[in-house]
C-alpha cells in the first residue's frame, strides 16, 4: 500500500474525458490543446497525446514541458514575456500568441519564424469570480479595440480568445460565441485559426456534445478557421484522487479529524475560491469536519457525511483532485509534499513521483 498522502492518477477515469474529446474533435473538426496551466503530469502524455492535438502553455517552462514531454502542437502563451526568454520559447513552440499589440510589436520580429498571434478580449465571460474572470474591468488578458487590431493583421494569423470559466451551459456558451462574433467578425473573417480556449465543461455528464461539435464547425465554416479548444479541467476531471490518512480526532463543538494533507498546499484552489473538497458518496450517519495539517486555521477540506465512525489511520479519498493542485503544489509548513500515482487500465498501481526533504530543502536556498 502507497504511504499517504499521494494524488491517485486513475487511466480508467482519464480515458472518458479523452474519449468524448476524441469523439468532439471527430465530428467538430476542432482540434484539442490540453492547458498546462492545469494539468502538467507528464507522466501521463503518452496516454493522453492519442486523444490530443498537443499542448498550450502560460510561461516558457510550460511550453518548453509540452514541447518536450508532450509533443504535437506546442502553442505558447503568455501575459507577458520577457527579453530574456522569448528566444528559448519561441524554439519550443509552433504558435506564440502574444497578449498585447505591444508585446506583438516588442517581440514580432524575433517570432518571424513560427506562427504569431493575438489575444483578443471580448468583454463578457460565464465567471462568476471576479477573481478569475478574463473580462472583469480593467482587465489586462488581450486586445479589444478592432481597430488597433486590424493595423497589425500583417503580423497575425490567428486569435485566442479566452473567455469560459467552469462553464457547463451550452447555451450561455453559445450565446457568448455569438457576442465574439458580432465584436470581431472583421478580425475573424481575416484570420487563418481561432482558439476559443478553456473553461468548457463539455466531457461532463449530460452536456450536449452533437450540439456543441455543431456549434463550433459552423463557426469554422463561417469564417473559415481551423478552431482550437483549449481543455484542462475538462481533459481531467473526476479522473485523479488525493488518498489521505486521519491522525487525529478532535471534538469542538463539531467532531473534527485531522488529515496527512493541507488544502493550502495540495489543494490550493479549494481556498482561494472558498469552496469544499468533495467526497464521495457523502453519505451516511457520522459527519465530521475534515482539516488539514498545516497550522493555518482555515486548512479545511469541508464536512462530510461517512457511513462508519472514522478514526485514527482511516483513509479517506479527495475527489477530483487533478486540475489545479499539482501545478500549484507548495511546501508551506514543509508539511508532507504528496506523492503521485497511477492505476493503469488492469487496475494496477505504481508510484510515479515521490518527494522527499531534499526536494524541500532545494526548493528554497
Amino acid at each position: 500500500m502507497i504511504e499517504t498522502p499521494y494524488y491517485l492518477i486513475d487511466k480508467s477515469s482519464l480515458l472518458r474525458n479523452m474519449e468524448k474529446i476524441a469523439t468532439l474533435r471527430e465530428l467538430s473538426g476542432a482540434k484539442a490543446l490540453l492547458a498546462l496551466k492545469c494539468f502538467a503530469t507528464w507522466s501521463v502524455f503518452d496516454f493522453m497525446r492519442d486523444y490530443m492535438d498537443g499542448t498550450t502553455s502560460s510561461s516558457l517552462n510550460e511550453v518548453r514541458l509540452g514541447h518536450e514531454r508532450f509533443g504535437k502542437e506546442t502553442h505558447a502563451y503568455s501575459v507577458a514575456y520577457a527579453d530574456y526568454e522569448i528566444d528559448e520559447v519561441v524554439s519550443h513552440a509552433d504558435k506564440i500568441i502574444f497578449n498585447s499589440i505591444g508585446q506583438l510589436e516588442r517581440f514580432s520580429r524575433k517570432a518571424s519564424g513560427i506562427v504569431r498571434g493575438l489575444r483578443l478580449n471580448p468583454q463578457v465571460s460565464s465567471s462568476t469570480f471576479d477573481l478569475a474572470d478574463p473580462a472583469r474591468p480593467f482587465s489586462r488578458l488581450g486586445e479589444w479595440d478592432v481597430a488597433k487590431v486590424e493595423r497589425v493583421m500583417d503580423r497575425v494569423s490567428g486569435f485566442m480568445i479566452h473567455n469560459n470559466c467552469e462553464n457547463g451551459d451550452f447555451a450561455l456558451f453559445d450565446r457568448m460565441l455569438g457576442t465574439i462574433e458580432e465584436r470581431f467578425a472583421p478580425l475573424l473573417k481575416k484570420a487563418e485559426w481561432v482558439s476559443l480556449g478553456g473553461g468548457i465543461h463539455f466531457t461532463g455528464d449530460n452536456y450536449p456534445l452533437e450540439k456543441f461539435a455543431e456549434r463550433l464547425k459552423r463557426f469554422a465554416g463561417e469564417y473559415g478557421v481551423q478552431v482550437y479548444l483549449e481543455p484542462g479541467e475538462a481533459s481531467i476531471t473526476r479522473s485523479t484522487t488525493l488518498e489521505v490518512t486521519v491522525l487525529d480526532k478532535l471534538y469542538n463543538g463539531k467532531d473534527l479529524v485531522v488529515v496527512d494533507s493541507s488544502i493550502e498546499a495540495h489543494m490550493l484552489d479549494l481556498l482561494i475560491y472558498r469552496e469544499n473538497a468533495k467526497v464521495h458518496p457523502n453519505q451516511g450517519p457520522h459527519r465530521y469536519m475534515v482539516c488539514g495539517k498545516s497550522c493555518l486555521a482555515g486548512d479545511i477540506f469541508g464536512e462530510f457525511d461517512f457511513p462508519n465512525e472514522l478514526n485514527v489511520g482511516d483513509r479517506i479519498s479527495i475527489q477530483d483532485a487533478a486540475g489545479y493542485t499539482m501545478v500549484k503544489k507548495n511546501w508551506f509548513n514543509g508539511v508532507k509534499m504528496p506523492a503521485i500515482a497511477i492505476r493503469e487500465l488492469d487496475g494496477s498501481l505504481r508510484t510515479v513521483r515521490e518527494f522527499d526533504y531534499a526536494d524541500y530543502e532545494q526548493s528554497l536556498s
